[in-house]
């Protein structure tokens, strides 16, 4: 687990702060002494940063202490946001790069074993009626496996845009890379995942890849 700072967030509602007001308004109330307006920023973007810190790590508990983590070096750096700039990049930016620098930390190649308490069930013959979870659990490992062959920055870019849909400009900003370069890595992404999926279901041993398929590295800045 992390080393976790001991401040929590307050999440409780707050009524005397502006409610539906914008990214930008909370963060100048925060700036000004108002920090019940971070409360408001923590409950608008918890849920979605879970969900994005969970597909790196594959551990809930662990992508909650991230996420926590997340939120407290974005209220430490709020003096340093840009306001002409949106908020929500920038805070899955420094989620993303906390999650891999995390990881690297950890001396993994991108991800934690999905399933870390498998319970042997041998001993209970299964009902042929009720459809194998096992399957389902089997196409995530599957799809894990295929991802952890991919380069990081290729990685990181499939699963911010295909599998939590954020757009090619929001990625843009939490990557802090240009929106054609993240079409291109994009493209480059699909092609290397539809490589290696077809070669595991083939039987064949995934040999982790490092560089584009199509020979082309040239990564625009």
């Amino acid at each position: 687990m992390i080393r976790m700072a001991k401040q929590e967030i307050d999440r409780s509602p707050q009524p005397d702060i502006e409610r539906g007001a914008s990214d930008a308004r909370l963060v100048e109330l925060v700036r000004h002494g108002e920090d019940e307006a971070f409360g408001q920023l923590v409950s608008r973007y918890e849920g979605r940063l879970l969900r994005v810190l969970i597909q790196f790590v594959r551990d809930r508990e662990l992508a909650r202490d991230l996420a926590q983590e997340t939120f407290l070096r974005v209220y430490q750096r709020l003096s340093q946001f840009d306001a002409s700039r949106r908020f929500g990049p920038w805070l899955f930016r420094i989620g993303v790069n906390l999650t891999l620098d995390y990881l690297r930390k950890r001396k993994r190649r991108g991800w934690i074993r999905l399933f870390t308490d498998r319970r042997a069930t041998v001993d209970k013959p299964p009902d042929p009626g009720i459809r194998d979870p096992r399957q389902n659990f089997d196409l995530e490992e599957e799809v894990r496996l295929v991802l952890e062959a991919m380069p990081k920055r290729y990685r990181t870019v499939l699963i911010l845009r295909d599998m939590e849909c954020f757009s090619s400009s929001e990625v843009s900003a939490i990557v802090h890379r240009k929106e054609a370069t993240v079409r291109w890595r994009l493209a480059e992404a699909r092609n290397m995942f539809h490589h290696l999926w077809q070669q595991r279901q083939q039987g064949g041993r995934l040999l982790p890849l490092t560089a584009p398929l199509s020979g082309d590295d040239h990564d625009q800045a």
